[in-house]
């Protein structure tokens, strides 16, 4: 008897972006930086700015600029 196998669904919660971000986050896993790596150097660019806020939206496009560059 042949065994059949059951695809596993995990349900991982997708971490909740501002739409703003979102649509400028859209890069492929494959081609471009990754969500996390994008996140890592906007909080890099937040902390190395004093941590003030309201810049968020530049801080992640900047980080998605640079990554995308190789920098």
């Amino acid at each position: 008897m042949a065994r059949t196998h059951s695809k596993t669904s995990h349900n991982t919660p997708t971490p909740q972006v501002p739409e703003s971000l979102a649509r400028n986050a859209s890069v492929s896993h494959r081609n471009g930086p990754t969500y996390e790596q994008i996140a890592r150097r906007a909080y890099e660019l937040f902390v190395a700015r004093g941590g003030g806020h309201g810049q968020h939206e530049q801080d992640w496009a900047q980080a998605e600029r640079e990554l995308k560059l190789g920098r």
